[in-house]
């Protein structure tokens, strides 16, 4: 039997296409181990040429450009139009606004031995205003921690301090909070002003001093003047906030019963976005505590200066004091005006027999601080604060002696520490960035710009490489990169660690938050005290430091990314036989991806204004010559030239993580 086998009849339909092969995509973290190997591969062939580098004593045209800038403004500064009308008439009010604020709580006045209001006055007024604007407890806290400054000894130096603050803080809200209305307000203005918000905050406390000492000199008003400057971004970001996050229909319900736009602003936006506005003022008084003291550096008076000149002389023992003296009034500015945007909810919310009294008690309260506010104007024993500071002498005592110990003891450790994490990383990858030559350092930070963040980042990135290297201070600014660098990969570490153990446990989150937002409230100068007594002068400690300062920022967001992880998406990973290492590596961590970016993103800000700071205690590099900039008149210029550096840093490593941050979440 034979079989026939017909051919299968052709139709007009077309014929179904040969499957195509999928295009295999390349994964960003392929292209840039491709950068790097390049880069490596160049390095070993071109080490050590076209550095750029630049010995401490050397100039450039710029720096010198810069100086006889600063010469001609020192030699015209009484006689130039701009100067006369503008600028020392800015110096002027600001300098009455300060001097009138010392005097009245610091600094002898005329005749007087003593300010106008002494410390039994001050610590009325302090005690009474904080249970005003937020409770009994809030009020004791005040009471002692002012009472303590006392006892350390270092009265008038945090008068100062807070004098300085006060004096900033209120200069900077008569135009931060209209301003930030102003945003909430009007889109076209809030689009405005953001990049310029985005750039204050995102540069370091350094940079500000420079170029506000060519104009305004050193001295009390150019420190307030940088502080203000510093700390009013914070309330117009959050103010324009609050006014766009009241509710459209509340606005609307206001408008359809012929509210005007004045009263809709007055009677219905600004008192629903109270709570937001005073959360805005807390961050601006945090901001200008932390710039005056950093503001040391151009002559400010206060705890700063004290602070600063221990580290010079590397007096633990006073540095800790003045130092612990700044924590406190930290942590006290920062609960009462904390307590004071809670306040009114709270008191809704208590059913506290005693509110009904609050008004008598608040008035016997006001007459009370009158009484302590005439006494400490009129006697001696109640405008000087009683005693020698002998909490301060024990206090000063007691670290040194820590001190003491911890280098005979712990050298060995702290030592190997030390020599693993500098010779292990920092080492190789400074010497990778300063010996690589300037193009090819420059043009791998554009690729991985361009990687990371798009068309966009990238040409940002080769903008700030042009002008670092224009600045004529690109090695010292590759040795802060460097350091900044490995910072950041050690606080993205204990970022990682505890806020996923944070993020997966409410109870560690408890324990644990609490002690990181106390921390985020401490000025940068504290945390170079306690390594300065372990690392000593060395680069190291402002590594170390500046990984404990920004540490607790990247946990906190590492947390709210883990936890807001879909439960159910953990839940099915669970089922589905994963165990927990699986759980966090290939489901939470990955779906968080945006909130590890933008922990990053401001580790690495944290990280290089700490870095820099660090320059004090021997970091060097860009922190240094800044430094080296205040107090040597011929490198004026070069200290200018390093501001502007780290501020092309922080920009170009704030675009990259931002466009980052903004690809992964999209």
């Amino acid at each position: 039997m034979t079989v026939v086998m017909e051919k299968p009849e052709k139709t007009g339909a077309a014929e179904e296409p040969a499957p195509v092969k999928p295009v295999r995509r390349v994964s960003r973290s392929m292209v840039i181990a491709a950068i790097l190997v390049v880069w490596l591969v160049l390095f070993a062939v071109l080490r050590g040429k076209q550095t750029l580098t630049l010995a401490a004593a050397d100039l450039t045209d710029l720096h010198r450009w810069f100086n006889d800038v600063n010469d001609s403004i020192g030699a015209n500064r009484n006689s130039n139009p701009l100067f006369l009308y503008f600028f020392n008439e800015i110096r002027l009010v600001i300098d009455n606004v300060v001097t009138f604020v010392q005097e009245l709580i610091s600094q002898p006045t005329g005749d007087r031995p003593v300010p106008q209001i002494g410390w039994l006055g001050v610590v009325g007024i302090v005690g009474f205003g904080s249970w005003a604007v937020g409770n009994w407890r809030v009020a004791l806290l005040a009471v002692a921690g002012f009472t303590f400054l006392g006892l350390q000894g270092l009265w008038q130096e945090s008068m100062d301090t807070l004098a300085l603050t006060v004096s900033a803080v209120f200069v900077a809200l008569l135009f931060a909070i209209p301003l930030g209305v102003w945003a909430g307000l009007s889109d076209r203005f809030n689009q405005i002003v953001t990049p310029f918000l985005d750039l204050m905050q995102t540069m370091p406390t350094f940079v500000y001093l420079a170029p506000l000492t060519l104009f305004f000199q050193i001295g009390p008003a150019s420190a307030t003047i940088a502080t203000l400057i510093y700390a009013a971004p914070p309330t117009i970001r959050i103010t324009a906030h609050g006014i766009r996050s009241v509710p459209h229909t509340t606005v609307e319900a206001a408008d359809s019963l012929g509210a005007t736009r004045r009263q809709s602003l007055t009677k219905v936006l600004l008192p629903m976005s109270k709570r937001t506005v005073v959360m805005g003022v807390n961050q601006t008084i945090m901001a200008a505590l932390a710039m005056v003291t950093i503001a040391a550096l151009i002559d400010a008076p206060g705890l700063g200066k004290t602070v600063l000149q221990a580290l010079q002389s590397l007096d633990v023992g006073t540095a800790f004091n003045a130092g612990l003296a700044i924590v406190v009034l930290a942590i006290v500015l920062d609960r009462v005006t904390t307590a004071a945007s809670t306040r009114a909810e709270s008191a809704r919310r208590s059913k506290n027999r005693f509110l009904a009294w609050r008004r008598p008690l608040l008035g016997a309260g006001a007459v009370v601080t009158a009484v302590l506010i005439y006494l400490s104007h009129t006697y001696l024993w109640a405008a000087e604060f009683p005693g020698e500071g002998g909490t301060g002498s024990a206090i000063r005592s007691g670290a040194d002696n820590v001190t003491t110990w911890a280098q005979d003891n712990l050298s060995g450790l702290t030592n190997a520490f030390r020599d693993a994490i500098t010779n292990g990383l920092l080492n190789p990858f400074q010497s990778l960035l300063t010996d690589s030559p300037w193009w090819l350092v420059g043009a791998a930070l554009i690729g991985i710009g361009v990687v990371l963040g798009g068309l966009r980042a990238g040409i940002t990135t080769a903008v700030c490489v042009g002008l670092l290297v224009a600045t004529g201070v690109w090695s010292d600014s590759m040795t802060t990169l460097a350091s900044t660098a490995v910072a950041t990969v050690l606080v993205m570490l204990l970022g990682i660690c505890f806020g996923v153990w944070m993020g997966r446990s409410a109870l560690a989150d408890r324990l644990l938050r609490p002690t990181l937002d106390a921390a985020q409230v401490m000025p940068p100068f504290v945390y170079l005290v306690p390594f300065l007594a372990l690392f000593g002068a060395t680069r190291f400690t402002a590594i170390v430091a500046a990984v404990v300062y920004a540490a607790p920022v990247a946990m906190k967001i590492i947390a709210d990314g883990v936890r807001n992880v879909p439960a159910t998406t953990v839940e099915a990973a669970t089922s589905a036989g994963c165990n927990t290492w699986q759980i966090i590596t290939k489901v939470q961590l990955p779906m968080a991806r945006s909130a590890l970016t933008l922990a990053t993103n401001q580790g690495l800000i944290y990280v290089l204004s700490m870095v820099v700071v660090g320059g004090l205690v021997g970091a060097g590099a860009l922190g240094y010559d800044v430094v080296a900039g205040f107090s040597q008149g011929q490198l004026y210029g070069k200290g200018l030239a390093a501001g502007l550096a780290i501020v092309l840093l922080g920009v170009m490593f704030d675009r990259i993580t931002q466009a980052a941050a903004r690809r992964t979440s999209a």
